[in-house]
């Protein structure tokens, strides 16, 4: 059998398996009894296995498919092709991010007055976010977004009236009520 797969040069024989056939056929010649038994099972299974092989390679793929089968192929297709909706997120936090950004340096710009000196702060300010945006777009887009949560948080600390900067500090206000009283 190793002889006519060799003359045909079947191509679908695993050229691995069929290595490992040969030196177990050339093992068992240099043997014998339950050592030769033994291989020679080996060598059996190894055949049959590669003859399976043969056979389900042979074997003709059937023509006709069930509509299903076709429903399913392009179901799993287009699932394949359609982004997930952690993609389509991401994306569209990135495109919002820098809209956002190009909206800000546009606010800072429209803030600076006309004949702003050089330590004027809005200027400061714009340049320092123009500068942001050569040097590296996705640090200007992480350094807006860091500015609008402190933003949002004052805003919601003064909303509460938590955060009263002309209101005496608590212990403060209790020693002038004591000093009072004496």
């Amino acid at each position: 059998m190793l002889d006519a797969w060799r003359e045909r040069g079947e191509p679908r024989v695993n050229r691995m398996r069929f290595r490992v056939i040969e030196a177990l056929a050339r093992r068992a010649s240099q043997h014998q009894g339950d050592t030769r038994r033994v291989i020679d099972a080996r060598l059996s299974e190894l055949l049959d296995a590669q003859e399976l092989a043969d056979a389900r390679d042979a074997a003709p793929e059937p023509s006709a498919r069930s509509p299903l089968a076709g429903l399913l192929d392009e179901m799993s297709q287009r699932a394949e092709a359609r982004p997930a909706p952690s993609e389509l997120l991401d994306a569209l936090r990135s495109v919002w991010s820098t809209v956002s950004a190009e909206k800000r340096l546009r606010e800072s710009l429209a803030q600076v007055p006309k004949n702003a000196g050089p330590l004027n702060s809005s200027s400061l300010v714009h340049r320092s976010l123009s500068l942001m945006r050569e040097v590296s777009p996705d640090y200007l887009q992480h350094f807006l977004g860091y500015v609008d949560a402190l933003s949002w948080l004052e805003e919601l600390t003064l909303a509460s009236g938590a955060a009263n900067k002309d209101a005496p500090r608590p212990g403060a206000a209790k020693k002038t009520a004591r000093g009072k009283a004496r």
